[in-house]
């Protein structure tokens, strides 16, 4: 099978970012075990920023993926 991406949304555009599934993790896993890590961030640190949350999720595994933003669908 190829490899798995996470689209973590945001209402700021700039803000979205795609990773990579640790090959170790099912959809399921990674979803929650992204979601523990940018709760965990967000916990230790009111004044956290997104370079920290992305330097925790690498940590766990998870590769930040560059993509383009395209148009709308609807």
């Amino acid at each position: 099978m190829g490899e798995q991406l996470l689209l973590l949304p945001s209402g700021k555009f700039d803000k979205i970012r795609l990773v990579k599934i640790p090959a170790d993790l099912d959809g399921h896993e990674a979803y929650r075990s992204a979601t523990g890590v940018i709760a965990s961030v967000e916990e230790a640190n009111p004044e956290h920023s997104l370079e920290d949350i992305e330097d925790a999720l690498e940590e766990k595994g998870f590769e930040m993926v560059e993509y383009i933003l395209g148009p709308e669908l609807d």
